[in-house]
């Protein structure tokens, strides 16, 4: 079965170049950076399915219903909120601005120190947090398949790290927006045939399913205890904030809605991607308590696995062949699909926030030879975070990126929410940087001794909301009106 696995592979990775080799014909600068501003709505947003769950939903979320039930789902409605600000505020000031680099907008509104400052926040988190769901995909091949081999994991990242950046170098955004529309519709694939394979071995309807998941406590939404980290309020309002600062005030997710041809293409990608993530997102949770119908069922113990291994762990040892393949492959396409984008994006935000090639090269080759070595600084940042990352999993992935995601998209939360609801301009051009650094620190203390300061009181998804309003509180402090 291994080498069938890796067949499917190889298939799946000429698929990929097929799409660069089509998408990257005459390609330039524009081309990559914009994609030209020519990409079909409805490939945006199909596409952009698989970029927003990445390998992290693929595998955490289904294996973190064993300990927090269903109520990660109270997020996904807050993702509802999120989206609708990002359509109706967000979107309208980058297409007026007609921005490349979303954080462009930062220098306009403040200064040169504000642009660069949420442009480092953006690379930091997206470096790190891409890196881990990269990661969790390579760590689970390398357990299943690739440590039979005597391959070491050094060697598989590397591979993979060089297979994303070749077939991203050229074409940029405009490759990736068709490469993630393949990478989603196996994705899909896979998590549909999956619930499918175990259905039929539970030998039970979708209403049997759900009794059987409600009996054991599985379908839980709400949790009702306000010091718990998942208290539903916090995963509503959480989720929403999430939306709007990791996609609405993301590069990687906002460059290619800015490929689109217009605003109203824009924002009509917006609510169809809203409405198909909501459902999908219910899916992965009922395939995670399925699963552990499966195992229970079937007297597999799933205790001492951790949450990021248990659907792997079934896939591979128990659903038969046909399903391992379909989950390597869908697990690749989720990785990729969120690897991908970053690489453009990161490149995209140090060439036009930090070295300002265009202002600095008016020569279109200096541009081009600068966006090539970028993009290789970041292949290499990213292929050593993952390397380092693999002696360190303990915990879902999917808590520690949200853990990661409220310290550093904290800043730009308060940032943008200050320029655009206030007339107010920094009394120094120092202030946002130290504020920048100095409220996530703090937020990060806070969230590591909060049971002790505050009567047992757990941080969850809410600490984004606390960082982004420290921020804007202190940048108030700091300010003076425009008009003065």
């Amino acid at each position: 079965m291994d080498k069938i696995i890796f067949g499917f592979f190889i298939i799946y990775v000429l698929l990929l170049f097929t799409i660069t080799w089509v998408t990257s014909k005459k390609a330039n600068n524009k081309t990559y950076f914009t994609g030209n501003r020519r990409s079909p709505w409805f490939v945006v947003a199909y596409g952009m399915i698989g970029a927003s769950l990445s390998g992290v939903t693929f595998m955490s979320v289904p294996g973190d219903v064993a300990t927090t039930q269903f109520t990660y789902y109270g997020v996904v409605l807050g993702y509802i909120l999120g989206y609708i600000a990002i359509i109706y505020i967000l979107l309208p000031l980058y297409y007026k601005l007609h921005l490349t680099s979303i954080y462009q907008y930062l220098g306009d509104r403040f200064d040169k120190n504000a642009h660069k400052t949420g442009s480092l926040f953006f690379i930091i988190s997206r470096l790190f947090g891409s890196a881990l769901r990269m990661y969790l995909v390579i760590f689970v091949m390398q357990i299943f398949l690739f440590d039979k081999w005597n391959v070491p994991v050094w060697l598989t990242a590397t591979v993979i790290i060089l297979i994303i950046t070749l077939y991203t170098f050229k074409g940029g955004v405009k490759t990736v927006v068709w490469a993630d529309m393949l990478q989603t519709t196996f994705m899909l694939a896979a998590l549909v045939i999956t619930i499918v394979v175990i259905s039929k071995n539970l030998n039970l309807s979708l209403e049997g399913i759900w009794q059987a998941l409600d009996a054991k406590g599985y379908t839980k939404v709400f949790e009702m205890d306000w010091r718990a980290h998942n208290y539903f309020l916090k995963q509503i309002f959480g989720g929403m904030f999430i939306t709007i600062a990791m996609t609405g005030l993301d590069q990687d997710m906002m460059q290619k809605n800015l490929t689109c041809k217009s605003l109203h293409d824009a924002q009509k990608n917006m609510f169809s991607f809203t409405a198909i993530l909501v459902v999908i997102n219910a899916l992965f949770l009922l395939m995670g308590g399925m699963i552990l119908l499966y195992a229970q069922n079937n007297g597999i113990d799933i205790s001492g696995i951790p949450t990021d291994r248990i659907y792997p762990e079934i896939a591979f040892n128990y659903l038969g062949a046909f399903a391992a393949i379909i989950f390597v492959i869908g697990v690749f396409s989720a990785g990729f699909s969120s690897a991908d984008g970053t690489f453009t994006a990161l490149t995209t935000s140090v060439c036009y926030d930090l070295l300002e090639i265009e202002k600095r090269y008016s020569s279109e080759k200096k541009q081009l030879y600068t966006r090539y070595l970028v993009h290789l600084i970041i292949a290499i940042l990213f292929l050593t975070i993952i390397i380092v990352f693999a002696n360190y999993h303990n915990d879902a992935l999917i808590r520690i990126l949200f853990n990661i995601a409220s310290l550093t998209y904290g800043p730009l939360l308060g940032l943008f929410a200050f320029g655009l609801f206030t007339q107010r301009n920094m009394k120094s051009k120092y202030v946002i940087p130290i504020v920048s650094i100095m409220v996530p620190t703090c937020c990060f203390f806070l969230s590591k001794f909060s049971t002790v300061l505050l009567n047992g009181y757990k941080f969850g998804f809410e600490m984004l909301i606390l960082n982004g309003l420290l921020v804007f509180f202190f940048l108030l402090m700091f300010s003076k009106s425009i008009h003065k």
